[in-house]
Formats: C-alpha cells, sequence, structure tokens
C-alpha cells in the first residue's frame, strides 16, 4: 500500500511538517491533517493520481479519513 499512498503521505507531510509515522487507520480529518482550507486541494492531488476527475456531489468524507480508505475507494488498480 505504501508505493500508491507516498504521494498522499508527501503531500501530507509537507503540509504538516511536525507530522511523524502515518498508520494506514489513523483518521487523517480528526486528526486535521486534511483540514478543510486543504480538502479541496486533497481532491485535486487525489484526481491527478488516479487520472479522473471526482464527482463532488457523490464524495463521501469517510473515503478520505484514512490511507487504507483513500486505497480501498480510489487506489486500487
Amino acid at each position: 500500500m505504501a508505493d500508491a499512498t507516498q504521494p498522499i503521505v508527501d503531500w501530507l507531510r509537507k503540509r504538516n511538517p511536525d507530522v511523524g509515522d502515518i498508520p494506514d487507520d489513523f483518521d487523517l480529518i480528526e486528526s486535521r491533517l486534511i483540514d478543510s482550507l486543504g480538502f479541496m486541494e486533497f481532491v485535486l492531488l487525489l484526481e491527478d493520481l488516479i487520472g479522473r476527475e471526482l464527482s463532488l456531489e457523490q464524495i463521501d468524507v469517510d473515503q478520505f479519513r484514512t490511507l487504507r480508505s483513500l486505497t480501498d475507494h480510489f487506489l486500487k488498480g
């Protein structure tokens, strides 16, 4: 899973330089690693990674909570 999520981890660390290891089940939203200001930027990153546009009407915030849920919903190929 690490290879698929590495660009996400890099983005999170760039925005949160004090963050250490990010476990697969760590809540990225509750911990504020992804906040409301950065959410749209994060969506754009994810769209670049998956090669398609996401429909904002169909986005469920729970799909963005953890690296595992991101992998399960967007990064499995």
